[in-house]
């Protein structure tokens, strides 16, 4: 810790607290990840072990980089570049909403990471917008892989059910499936994407029960041909739901395009084998259609500060393949 002077408290969750300090050799600003260490003399707890060893195989623009990762007394810290926002406090900043176009580059960087994260056989199982940090330059992170497991080809390795934040969980872990793939990845990503677009959480439940009902009213009551195999789910007896018939899609994000409602319903889907995978979603209609969503070679000269959130900055007139980044501005 002698490395680094802290300056500040960002936040504790159920993983830990986060600190913001001073990296003293470089002077930049980092965010230090302090784990209690409840039972010293038994080592490193495998959560940790997993978390470290997943971010040290994972190298991406849009993946948080995991810089150092040290002992200290009873915590072991992990540190971090300081992220000075993050998607859930932009979606919150009704003075500065994001416009569609950068919904649409936020929705394309989320994408590419968990892609590159899947084909490295990695599911992330906690993606919300609270752990898609945002950097001084605008580009999203993907955070906080406390919770993230490494992906068995014929998906016979059972794992916990209770994992993603409710609102964002697959209906088959709402369910106690303990049989699942990174399609769980997708269902967290269709919910984000709805609640970019509806500005709201699109299945706010309070509780299991009614987080399921939510996804029943929207979806309508799961069939055969919708679900096979939804009858031998370890919980589906334990409660009945009335029947649902379902509601359409233009109903509950009215101000949605066709193009990004059509993407939405291809991803929250009951039978996770027909969800769209990130690979799949990226070669969308909707991301080939104007607005046209930014690509990386816009990114490091971003039109906005995110340390004001969103507060309109100087244009860099960087030219993209098919469209100027001042014009991508520009399309409502």
């Amino acid at each position: 810790m002698d490395n680094y002077t802290i300056t500040g408290r960002i936040g504790e969750g159920a993983h830990g607290l986060v600190l913001k300090a001073t990296d003293n050799s470089t002077g930049k600003e980092v965010a230090l990840k302090k784990v209690l260490l409840k039972r010293i003399d038994d080592g490193l707890p495998v959560s940790i072990i997993r978390e470290v060893k997943t971010l040290q195989e994972l190298d991406h623009p849009y993946i948080i980089k995991l810089l150092d990762a040290f002992p200290s007394g009873f915590d072991f810290v992990m540190v971090f570049n300081y992220m000075p926002s993050g998607l859930w406090e932009l979606l919150k900043d009704s003075d500065r909403p994001l416009t569609s176009p950068m919904k649409k580059c936020y929705m394309k960087m989320l994408l590419e990471g968990v892609a590159y994260m899947h084909e490295r056989n990695i599911i992330h199982r906690d993606l919300k917008p609270a752990n898609l940090l945002i950097d001084d330059n605008g580009v999203l992170k993907i955070a906080d892989f406390g919770l993230a497991r490494l992906m068995w080809e014929e998906y016979t390795r059972p794992y916990s059910h209770q994992v993603a934040t409710r609102w964002y969980r697959a209906p088959e872990l709402l369910y106690g499936s303990k049989l699942y793939s990174s399609s769980i990845d997708m269902w967290s990503i269709g919910c984000i994407i709805a609640e970019m677009i509806n500005n709201s959480p699109l299945f706010p439940g309070e509780s299991d029960i009614e987080q399921l009902a939510m996804v029943l009213r929207q979806l309508g009551t799961p069939t055969v041909e919708t679900w096979p195999d939804h009858h031998s789910l370890p919980d589906y007896n334990k409660i009945t739901f009335p029947y649902q018939k379902g509601q359409l899609w233009e109903q509950v994000i009215p101000d949605a395009t066709p193009e990004v409602l059509d993407l939405i319903r291809n991803i929250l889907l009951y039978n996770s084998s027909k969800r769209l995978t990130a690979v799949e979603a990226l070669k969308h209609k909707y991301f080939h259609t104007r607005p046209y969503a930014c690509s990386i070679l816009s990114l490091p000269n971003p039109p906005y500060d995110h340390r004001n959130l969103l507060r309109p900055k100087e244009i860099d007139p960087l030219v993209r393949p098919t469209i100027m980044f001042e014009e991508l501005l520009n399309i409502s």
